[in-house]
């Protein structure tokens, strides 16, 4: 599953955000920009930040040719 961001403006500027699809500490990595963009006032996590982060990998392809050398 990919991330997700949901951001809520505010009328008077102020904005609120949340990670979603992001196990473990990673989602702080995906949400640094906007955090930079203002002052934090509070920061809350879910139990997504408690999971064990997975991380996907994808399987490398060999390819071995067996057969007579010429």
């Amino acid at each position: 599953m990919a991330h997700e961001i949901d951001i809520q403006i505010r009328p008077d500027g102020s904005f609120s955000f949340e990670v979603k699809g992001v196990k473990g500490r990673k989602c702080q990595d995906i949400s640094k920009f906007l955090e930079e963009l203002g002052q934090t006032l509070s920061t809350e996590t879910t139990s997504e930040f408690y999971q064990e982060e997975v991380e996907e990998v994808t399987p490398a392809h060999e390819h071995v040719h067996v057969g007579k050398k010429g």
